[in-house]
């Protein structure tokens, strides 16, 4: 993985700690040094700190995003401000965490987005799916496609896509998509909730009409 952070001790702490974890790490100080690797070397994933000097995390990630690089990329970031998250998913991260991370925390964060990687690359639909309409989820290989079409979802994408396939026809509400996605001892806003949504919305409007319905003052529901 490609570690961007531009404090010594963190950068020094958290590469040890991954590596501890049984990843294979290149840490980098700043933006250019990681787009500078990126353009150099294969990496599964990036893990990549929101403030850094002379090229900061987002337009980082908007110029990773715009070399067509589909690489999972997980954020971090001290800020913990709503509008701080949605600019993170907006600019394409899969993930964030907020600092200072729990190793454990940040490992599992990791190792799913690797786990959902590896699962696109693996081609085929899996057996075992869940259908909705022409919706086709894969939850063990965190897949899913429109009308045969993969909609190459973000982990969290995913997880809500999921919660919502599972209660197809009934109304999800926000608090439920908060604990099933980002878990109890998250903290999350509806600003994020619906970034969300309204990426993965567009994702899967490219095959067929909107299936997402917006219950007022409630949730959502995926209509069968």
């Amino acid at each position: 993985m490609l570690l961007v952070e531009d404090a010594p001790r963190l950068r020094e702490q958290l590469a040890d700690q991954l590596v501890a974890f049984g990843h294979t790490v290149t840490a980098v100080a700043d933006g250019p040094a990681g787009l500078s690797s990126l353009g150099t070397e294969a990496f599964d994933i990036v893990v990549l700190d929101w403030m850094l000097p002379t090229l900061d995390g987002l337009p980082l990630l908007r110029e990773v995003r715009a070399r067509g690089l589909r690489i999972p990329v997980l954020m971090l970031t001290a800020l913990g401000q709503t509008i701080d998250k949605v600019e993170v998913l907006d600019a394409g991260a899969d993930d964030y965490v907020v600092k200072p991370c729990d190793p454990l925390e940040l490992n599992a964060r990791i190792k799913a987005l690797l786990r959902a990687r590896s699962a696109r690359s693996a081609g085929e639909q899996p057996a075992d799916t869940i259908e909705v309409g022409n919706i086709v989820i894969s939850p063990a290989g965190a897949r899913a496609w429109r009308k045969g079409q993969s909609l190459g979802l973000s982990q969290i994408e995913f997880r809500m896509l999921l919660e919502l396939a599972r209660l197809a026809g009934d109304t999800v509400t926000r608090a439920m998509l908060v604990e099933r996605v980002w878990g109890r001892d998250l903290v999350t806003t509806s600003n994020v909730i619906e970034a969300h949504i309204r990426h993965f919305r567009v994702k899967l409007c490219r095959y067929g009409d909107d299936p997402i319905e917006t219950v007022r003052g409630a949730g959502y529901s995926l209509r069968r």
